[in-house]
């Protein structure tokens, strides 16, 4: 709260935005003005309601404090950006940005809001550092008494998501981020304009890409779809290696990679599931001449934004919120988006440090590291149980932590003896 208290003009926002942080914090089942207003013992929700609707504070200046946050807490050398979007289904028509939709949250076609956001991810953690609301075009853009129900400032246009994924990247490395890397699904590598803005910018990228995406093989001469590429390829073309690990241990997978067009920092990388042998595509490039265990690092790196966006809306309440209004919207998820980092941080704090080489489980006696959860559950009791002892809260810590770092020991045992996975 000290370093975003300046961004308030007022005590009374301040001292709400405070009760609201920590009631994202909390166990509250639904984190919404109502549930949270009754958590920090308020006599109704109007002071939160005001706080994300009225209130004079600048949710894009928090934002900034969040990244920075993040960043000095989290960063390395090994850093990634990752974009992508998540969706909130709701109900009615008046929510801003809502209309019938694909969303990977659900699976399917549903009424929902999407969100487009940046993570940034290092070797010691990974956290939400920016978000921008998806307006579709035809139903939102077009309509400008809708958008004035919603809230919606008249100098917002329409924009694809990879166009709000480039200005986050672009704002990011404009503040100072330090990300030699951006990684992204189809529907971000899929766009020309994308990658051109990545490589002028001199941010390498590992995106993927549909398997009917056309490259240029023979120097850049001959014109392919990259499934053909992958079916030419000879068996010592592939390599295994492992994507990193995943809650049952390493996810090893066969790689390939050739140089595409007539720039030698140019790939189209290949990964092969070994059991199914179904085929993912990436585009990739870099200013400078990489390994195939680099562009297998990135490449795998980015399943860890749905990490955080399961943490973000299973601890945090990312998608607990009940507002239409798009001020509001921005508010919400930019202080969720604060409660993640700070548990990330602790959590990132917390962690033994690990010497180089490849990732071992631990020791029959080792518990697992303080993982965000663990942290949120721990935050709860001391804040909402004082009479709790700090030598109790440890102990069923470390109890818990050991039988997780057990079950996680058997996982890996079974995915490394496939008589065991049998």
């Amino acid at each position: 709260m000290a370093r975003i208290a300046g961004r308030f003009g007022r005590v009374e926002p301040r001292a709400s935005a405070r009760a609201y942080l920590l009631g994202l914090l909390s166990k509250v089942e639904r984190k919404n003005c109502w549930q949270l207003a009754e958590q920090a013992g308020l006599a109704r929700p109007g002071p939160m309601q005001r706080l994300l609707r009225y209130a004079r504070w600048d949710a894009d200046a928090v934002r900034d404090d969040v990244r920075t946050y993040a960043v000095e807490h989290l960063g390395t050398d090994d850093a990634v950006l990752i974009v992508d979007e998540t969706g909130f289904v709701k109900k009615g028509h008046a929510s801003a940005g809502v209309q019938r939709q694909y969303t990977g949250t659900a699976g399917r076609i549903e009424n929902s809001q999407v969100g487009v956001f940046l993570a940034y991810a290092t070797s010691r953690g990974r956290a939400l550092i920016d978000r921008r609301l998806y307006l579709p075009e035809q139903s939102w853009c077009t309509d400008p008494e809708r958008r004035r129900a919603a809230g919606i400032p008249e100098e917002v246009r329409f924009a694809t998501k990879p166009r709000l994924a480039w200005e986050m990247i672009a704002a990011a490395l404009d503040a100072g981020v330090q990300a030699p890397w951006v990684t992204g699904d189809e529907a971000y590598g899929q766009d020309p304009r994308l990658r051109g803005a990545l490589e002028a910018r001199g941010t390498g990228y590992v995106l993927a890409v549909a398997c009917s995406t056309r490259v240029r093989i023979n120097h850049g001469r001959t014109p392919v779809r990259a499934d053909t590429v992958a079916a030419r390829l000879p068996v010592t073309a592939w390599q295994r290696r492992s994507a990193g690990s995943g809650a049952k241990g390493p996810r090893h997978y066969d790689w390939a990679w050739i140089h595409i067009g007539t720039d030698k920092h140019r790939h189209l990388l290949i990964r092969r599931n070994r059991t199914t042998g179904e085929l993912a595509f990436y585009l990739c490039w870099s200013p400078t001449t990489v390994t195939l265990a680099e562009l297998v690092r990135v490449a795998g790196i980015r399943w860890s934004v749905e990490e955080c966006f399961q943490a973000a809306k299973g601890q945090v309440g990312l998608d607990h919120y009940q507002v239409r209004n798009w001020t509001s919207w921005h508010r919400h998820i930019t202080l969720a988006m604060l409660a993640l980092a700070f548990l990330t941080a602790l959590a990132a704090d917390a962690a033994p440090k690990r010497s180089a080489g490849p990732h071992r489980p631990a020791r029959n006696s080792e518990p697992i590291s303080l993982t965000v959860p663990e942290i949120r559950h721990l935050c709860t009791l001391v804040l909402g149980s004082p009479t709790v002892t700090a030598a109790r809260l440890l102990h069923w810590s470390i109890w818990r932590r050991r039988h997780q770092a057990t079950a996680r020991r058997s996982h890996y045992r079974r995915r490394s003896n496939p008589e065991l996975a049998g």
